[in-house]
């Protein structure tokens, strides 16, 4: 009779806001952005699509996580969806199905086949980060790879050179985050956050001091000055700063007491500090503007995040 009842009842949006993970989403515009500035230290019309397309594709792989994990999370982790009996496993995969079509359909929209050459092999990744890669080795090469491209889904095609070094700052963040977060449940060795935090540290001093590439091409063009200038060497600084004190700041707690809530803990410190990261890296796109909207929006991401667990 329950299972009748979990296979005919639609799940609730609250329901699917967990499953999804809501509040990580807000991550997620601020890596179109950074690779849009760095490329050509402008946003175009088509950034808006591409940052819907990649809410789509990372909401995806949230749902798809869940119904690939749905045997183990019965046993670590029975009060989210699935095993709780809110989501069936039916409903999450449909709902990933649902999102990567939203995802890809979106990115063509964005840049027709030029867009699509970025975001079919994020969709892979994620697909086989969720369903294969999770508990090997390549895990978290994985998913820093998926966050990688996502920033160079921002960028313009046939100037995504100009934005690699910011996709590799963030995907280096990604890797210390899902390093971490393999030991939510059961904790960690204390040389796991230590080495994750020499990598955070080492992260946001290249993030501060990255020089303004992506303003070159339009300088370039324009034959101005540099965009931002002392405002967005500070924005930059700024948000490096913030990024470290937040993130290192979590994964320092976690070195001195590795414990799973204090692991946890840095994981969804880590999912969200990615904002002041990016509004680094905006900055020294030549955007401080734009950064300080992606530094202001990360406390009320964290506020949400007290309602939605992003981990």
């Amino acid at each position: 009779m329950q299972g009748q009842n979990d296979i005919s009842r639609s799940p609730r949006l609250a329901d699917l806001a967990a499953l999804v993970r809501l509040p990580a989403a807000l991550s997620v515009p601020g890596d179109v952005l950074a690779g849009a500035m760095a490329s050509t230290g402008r946003v175009r019309p088509r950034t808006a699509a591409t940052m819907a397309s990649s809410v789509a594709l990372y909401w995806a792989g949230m749902a798809l996580n869940d119904y690939a994990d749905a045997t183990v999370d019965a046993v670590e982790r029975p009060e989210r969806p699935i095993p709780s009996g809110r989501v069936t496993r039916r409903s999450a995969l449909a709902t990933a199905c649902g999102l990567t079509a939203a995802g890809l359909g979106l990115a063509a929209l964005a840049g027709g086949r030029a867009a699509l050459g970025v975001a079919v092999p994020l969709t892979g990744l994620v697909w086989a980060y969720d369903l294969r890669l999770k508990s090997t080795a390549a895990g978290p090469a994985a998913m820093a790879g998926a966050r990688a491209l996502n920033v160079l889904a921002g960028a313009e095609p046939g100037r995504r050179a100009s934005a690699l070094p910011a996709a590799m700052l963030v995907g280096a963040h990604t890797y210390t985050v899902t390093a971490l977060s393999r030991h939510e449940v059961t904790g960690a060795p204390r040389s796991v956050p230590a080495s994750t935090l020499a990598g955070t540290a080492a992260t946001a001093l290249a993030a501060g001091a990255l020089p303004h590439a992506g303003a070159l091409p339009l300088l370039r063009r324009t034959g101005r000055g540099r965009p931002g200038g002392r405002a967005a060497r500070i924005g930059a600084a700024a948000g490096a700063l913030a990024y470290l004190t937040t993130y290192g700041g979590a994964q320092a707690r976690a070195a001195h007491d590795p414990s799973a809530v204090n692991v946890r803990q840095a994981v969804g410190a880590g999912i969200l500090s990615l904002m002041p990261l990016q509004a680094a890296l905006t900055a020294s796109g030549g955007a401080p503007a734009l950064a300080g909207l992606l530094a202001a929006a990360h406390p009320a991401a964290r506020r949400l995040a007290r309602k939605v667990s992003p981990t």
